[in-house]
């Protein structure tokens, strides 16, 4: 009784948590990463790719060291904690899959992976081996569903029994695919040498990934044992958990050796005591995921006592998730000059996704076999789905079934959701509004640089190259230039892109209200624009009185608001170069090298960044 209110309590605020998580989510994929994120294109990856991916990955590496244990060494005296460590990898897995759909850009897109190969990509092995150790974990653990006295069917039954059979090439190839991206996860960074921090770039950083992820792994285990135990009140194997233990020292000492034997050899070690932040984040992750719980555990008093084990599995899962974050964002460089903090968003989703992870295995622990328990305790389960058994004696409902237990918890759901929705960023409710960036004239006649908001990355547009590619003759009677000019004030025969787009990013109205109220009289020459009534709808369209402005023939209207500056440079230049791509048969001329060329330092961005730091 005690662990069910035990459980009751924790489930309570599991779903709090997991409620605001989705309302987060539902924000973030209604208006998108800029509304809801501090993500920015300088740092694209954030708190989802550190902690949700690269943590979460390591975190679920207990389901490929039990059964490792298990089947591999045949220590069979681990077998009775394989299936929850199984079941932990498999939603550990899921959570990370879901962390990513939140990152993606497309997360509809997830898939693309396995039908575009890019062999020569480690994310591509990356997605590769977590969809499919996800597949395996999942077989590997549909053997306890199959157990279930609800699906006593021969059907099942004999799904079971061929599962069963197949459990050895199952465990081996879920071994492979972990050990494969867990080392993985560490090569994405090598190709940043000078962007992450010496102290933890490395040319062993897969290796070290590994190591840390094993050792992470066994702490986990050992921590998801003991809560098990005190939430479903049992009692925990302390004998299994010391073994557990034991393993883990020399996994911490393995990966501290290596880890400063790395940067001892690469003479890197000195930057750890010169004071830096860096150095006191170097020095805190390894004390809480190395050097405390590696020197705990040597003590045999320890590794024997629930405190212990506790204390140094709680430092050692803390330490190691630092140590991805470290790499994933805290100890890179920001050589853009942007800052990067996770938004509120970020944090709830996180956590939502954890706590979900955590009801789904609360759910399946009370429902099925997980603990390996007898099969006389697991047969007398009632479905969930049941309806409460009416006990005459005591004239009580025992037990409450699935719709009960949503209908209580939606009481107090609903206030939580609203506060949820409160508390999200002006953008997560409204939508994204853009800051102001004005356009600016593009440089130069002959060649001229467009470079609407001075940020050094614009493109060189060769203007009386492309005069004499349309065709000169044409250009001196005025058709060509129709084609970029399309719209000239009063009085201009070729008015500057700029001076109606005049953001980057946002419409602009080109319409001056105020000047023509002054022009034709003030208010008494409304009439002469509104015949109807007074909306901007109702009003003449300006062809009607500024029959000079519009050059192209049949352009009887146009739209009062101008599209941003960046949009109107695509527009007009990316129709004609896809037409000339084709009728040329050169691919080349549609793409974005096409314009966006950086051929020489003082045109890239990365000088202009350097010019402007």
């Amino acid at each position: 009784m005690k662990s069910t209110r035990r459980r009751t309590i924790v489930k309570d605020i599991l779903w709090v948590i997991a409620a605001i998580g989705l309302v987060a989510m539902i924000a973030r994929f209604i208006r998108g990463l800029g509304a809801t994120t501090a993500l920015n294109d300088a740092t694209p990856w954030g708190l989802w790719i550190s902690f949700d991916v690269m943590a979460g990955v390591a975190l679920a590496a207990g389901g490929f060291t039990i059964a490792a244990a298990v089947y591999i060494f045949h220590l069979e005296k681990y077998h009775s904690i394989l299936r929850p460590a199984i079941l932990t990898a498999f939603l550990g897995y899921v959570a990370v899959i879901v962390g990513l759909l939140c990152d993606l850009g497309l997360p509809w897109h997830i898939w693309s992976p396995m039908i575009h190969w890019q062999p020569h990509s480690v994310l591509f092995e990356v997605a590769w081996c977590v969809m499919l150790y996800t597949s395996v974990l999942a077989l590997e653990f549909s053997p306890v569903i199959l157990e279930s006295p609800w699906l006593q069917t021969p059907f099942f039954q004999r799904l079971a029994r061929w599962l069963k059979w197949f459990t050895l090439p199952l465990v081996i190839l879920g071994i492979v695919l972990s050990t494969l991206h867990q080392s993985s996860l560490g090569s994405l960074f090598l190709i940043m040498p000078f962007r992450l921090h010496p102290l933890w770039y490395s040319p062993i950083l897969p290796v070290l990934f590994f190591i840390s992820a094993a050792a992470l792994g066994l702490m986990m285990v050992t921590l998801e044992g003991f809560v098990s135990a005190y939430l479903f009140d049992h009692s925990p194997r302390l004998d299994l958990l010391a073994g557990l233990g034991r393993a883990a020292v020399w996994v911490l000492w393995l990966y501290l050796l290596a880890r400063l034997g790395d940067l001892a050899w690469r003479g890197v070690l000195p930057a750890a005591v010169e004071g830096s932040w860096y150095s006191f984040l170097f020095w805190a992750e390894i004390g809480l995921g190395g050097l405390l719980p590696a020197s705990l555990l040597s003590l045999r008093q320890v590794r024997t006592s629930p405190a212990g084990l506790i204390t140094a599995a709680g430092l050692t899962v803390a330490g190691l998730v630092f140590n991805r974050l470290s790499v994933g964002g805290l100890a890179i460089f920001q050589t853009s000059g942007t800052s990067y903090f996770p938004g509120w968003v970020e944090f709830a989703i996180s956590a939502g996704i954890v706590a979900g992870a955590g009801l789904v295995f609360l759910f399946l622990a009370e429902n099925f076999n997980v603990f390996n328990q007898t099969g006389a305790h697991v047969a007398s389960r009632p479905s969930p789905f049941d309806r409460p058994v009416f006990d005459a004696e005591t004239r009580l409902y025992q037990g409450q079934n699935w719709w009960d237990k949503v209908s209580r918890r939606t009481f107090f759901l609903v206030p939580v959701v609203a506060v949820g929705i409160a508390l999200l960023p002006a953008g997560g409710v409204g939508g994204q509004t853009g800051l102001h960036t004005p356009a600016r004239a593009a440089l130069g006649w002959t060649v001229m640089r467009i470079n609407g908001n001075r940020n050094g990355l614009g493109v060189t547009f060769d203007h009386v190259g492309h005069q004499q590619r349309l065709g000169w003759a044409a250009a001196s009677a005025g058709s060509t230039c129709i084609d970029c000019h399309h719209l000239n004030k009063p009085a201009d025969e070729a008015t500057a892109c700029w001076e109606c787009h005049q953001d980057m990013n946002q419409p602009a109205s080109i319409f001056n209200h105020s000047l023509h109220q002054v022009e034709l009289g003030g208010n008494a020459s409304c009439g002469e624009c509104h015949q109807a009534e007074h909306t901007a709808g109702a009003a003449k369209a300006c062809a009607e009185c500024h029959e000079t402005m519009m050059p192209q023939a049949g352009e009887a209207r146009f739209n009062n608001l101008a599209p941003g500056y960046k949009d109107a440079m695509h527009g007009a230049c990316l129709p004609c170069h896809q037409q000339e791509a084709e009728t040329q048969g050169k691919p080349e001329l549609g793409r974005c090298p096409a314009c966006h060329k950086f051929e020489d330092d003082a045109t890239s961005p990365q000088t202009h960044i350097a010019q402007r730091d």
